[in-house]
């Protein structure tokens, strides 16, 4: 195992079992989906977020896993340009939007399927990228809220 996937099982470990479980789950669901996507890791105050980028710019993310102890979400990029007959996703700001996932089922969900590929489609960088999956840590804040439900 390289010293980034041990990195990121630190990071995920400070999880309760719950939602460790679940960030996995999502994880290889998102892999499946993105294959060949880098995998950024942002250890942040708020939040683990582990976002897929066709390139190693983080600007560049189609979606990204945000876990903190409250649960999981899947937040996409751009998400307020993205349609949404379904009216799935949440949130207000004026780029990011996201579902929350208190089970990795939902992400075979049509609608929550439709809306990956309608993200996917709109990234400015086109496909394939051939970028082999690398894992990226990209920052690690030294404060943090809690992992676990109190």
């Amino acid at each position: 195992m390289d010293s980034a996937e041990a990195q990121l099982e630190c990071f995920i470990a400070k999880f309760d079992d719950d939602n460790q479980r679940l960030i996995g789950q999502v994880r290889s669901a998102v892999q499946a989906r993105l294959p060949d996507s880098a995998e950024m890791i942002w250890d942040n105050y708020n939040f683990l977020v582990i976002g897929y980028s066709p390139t190693e710019r983080p600007s560049d993310y189609i979606v990204s896993i945000a876990a903190s102890a409250a649960g999981v979400s899947l937040s996409f990029n751009n998400g307020a340009q993205l349609a949404d007959p379904d009216e799935i996703l949440l949130g207000s700001s004026k780029v990011n939007r996201f579902i929350r996932l208190p089970s990795a089922d939902l992400l075979d969900q049509p609608e929550i399927e439709a809306m990956l590929k309608r993200a996917i489609q709109a990234s400015s960088v086109p496909q394939p990228w051939g970028g082999g999956g690398k894992l990226i840590i990209r920052s690690v804040s030294a404060k943090q809220r809690p992992r676990r439900r109190r």
